[in-house]
């Protein structure tokens, strides 16, 4: 059975955001890395060599194949910041959706170009919203 191509790793999540050439996602990607700190009261840890995520749970697919993932997360990437909110696309949340400003949405992620586009304190509430669910549905021992 393969891995999850994406594990958590000891390298440092400020040096990582640090090399963000923008100046202005870099300090987003800092203030979106505050936020889900203290949202989730966990510690940033990277992902791979290019997401930052809180918290991890534990799934396992009828298939057989199981892994670990982080609970939310984010990666700053060229074209937008990429935050992932599994819970959020898993359960309906079109109405915070609706107040949280410019904003696109994929598979598991929502896409901000950058932290001024969105209400923060809706943003803060998905997050808690999507960590919460995570949470419930995939209980750690």
């Amino acid at each position: 059975m393969a891995e999850n191509k994406t594990q958590p790793t000891n390298a440092s999540v400020e040096d990582f955001l640090n090399q963000v050439e923008s100046p202005k996602k870099r300090e987003d990607a800092f203030r979106i890395k505050q936020i889900m700190e203290e949202v989730t009261g966990e510690k940033a840890v990277m992902w791979g060599p290019s997401i930052v995520g809180f918290g991890q749970y534990h799934y396992k697919y009828e298939s057989g194949r199981e892994g670990d993932f982080l609970i939310v997360g984010f990666s700053p990437r060229k074209t937008s910041l990429s935050l992932y909110l599994l819970g959020c696309m898993e359960t309906s949340f079109d109405e915070l959706f609706a107040k949280l400003g410019k904003h696109k949405t994929g598979a598991s992620c929502l896409y901000i170009n950058k932290l001024s586009d969105v209400d923060e304190q809706v943003l803060r509430e998905l997050i808690k919203k999507s960590y919460e669910y995570m949470k419930s549905k995939y209980p750690t021992k």
